[in-house]
């Protein structure tokens, strides 16, 4: 019996939902990657490299270990799985990592912006502040090495810059949902900058008490603010 089955039916199961809702592109996308640590060991479950989501099953998904050896799965895994492992040990409270190339997000990717706090649930979700991740060739040990140092500020989203977007989460569906609103604030911001109009962000006050209510939730978090 696999032991990661559930695991890779997961992964598949969020591959296949953001495929048809836009978050890689298209439906025939084999872009963007998603991967699940396994609790208590040095393994995550990651997609593959370069089949579309739509045409995949659960078994080929694969599974590999920190140290990049493959346990699980015919196909080649993910030429982001480094970036991924990268992540889960900078980060031990994340536990899902969702790297999407969605419209909204990958705009401020472009023009290289971060997205301060507009919205208080939000925030409260994912963080004060999306940073921007610093460009790098994809699969490069190089960019690995930008998201590693950047993800330590202890929030959940971020603009990879001419690339996409990276989303963590305590777990897959954590982290799925912080695509979203990921989304969702990007589109306001953006449709909000299109004005020409001052875009009013929260009350330092606000920002604050977020920031004290994401620490009770998880006292591992520590804000980039406070360094």
């Amino acid at each position: 019996m696999d032991p990661y089955l559930n695991d890779r039916k997961d992964v598949l199961d969020c591959c296949q939902w953001l495929c048809r809702h836009g978050y890689f592109g298209s439906l025939l996308s084999a872009g963007g990657n998603v991967s699940v640590r396994i609790s208590d060991e040095p393994v995550l479950v990651i997609t593959p490299s370069g089949k579309p989501y739509m045409q995949l099953a659960p078994e080929e998904i694969c599974v590999v270990d920190f140290d990049l050896n493959r346990i699980a799965g015919d196909l080649a895994p993910s030429i982001e799985t480094a970036m991924h492992v990268g992540i889960y040990k900078s980060r031990s409270d994340v536990g899902a990592v969702v790297h999407t190339h969605q419209a909204y997000a990958s705009v401020f990717a472009l023009i290289n912006q971060p997205i301060p706090a507009l919205f208080d649930e939000v925030t409260l979700s994912i963080g004060e502040t999306v940073d921007v991740v610093p460009y790098a060739l994809s699969g490069t040990p190089a960019l690995a090495e930008h998201v590693k140092r950047t993800v330590v500020n202890g929030c959940d989203c971020f603009i990879m810059q001419n690339h996409g977007a990276l989303n963590l989460g305590k777990t897959l569906e954590n982290a799925w949902k912080h695509a979203e609103l990921l989304e969702k604030t990007a589109q306001a911001y953006y449709h909000a900058l299109t004005t020409g109009k001052p875009v009013t962000t929260l009350p330092a006050e606000t920002v604050q008490r977020v920031r004290e209510l994401r620490k009770l939730t998880d006292p591992r978090v520590s804000m980039k603010s406070e360094k």
